[in-house]
């Protein structure tokens, strides 16, 4: 987890973290996501956020079975997301 969680950090550099927590890598992709990020005004719904970060792990360089992890990892939480609506 934690080569994901760095992988993460390599193409969201500008995101913090506590590193403490066990969960931290789907709390950020659900804050990612949910464009918490973002001023109100400007967000853009889940569907837009989860396939702007398939294009950007896509266009990654990152080896292709960690770019396949943080996507299973993606789609793990947008199902999260997908049920609460």
């Amino acid at each position: 987890m934690k080569d994901l969680l760095t992988a993460y950090s390599s193409l969201w550099n500008d995101r913090h973290y506590n590193s403490n927590e066990d969960n931290i890598l789907k709390e950020l992709i659900k804050r990612e996501l949910l464009d918490e990020n973002s001023h109100p005004r400007v967000r853009k719904s889940p569907h837009q956020k989860f396939y702007l970060s398939m294009i950007r792990i896509n266009e990654s360089k990152l080896p292709s079975d960690v770019q396949t992890k943080l996507i299973s990892e993606y789609i793990s939480v947008m199902k999260e997301l997908a049920k609460k609506e």
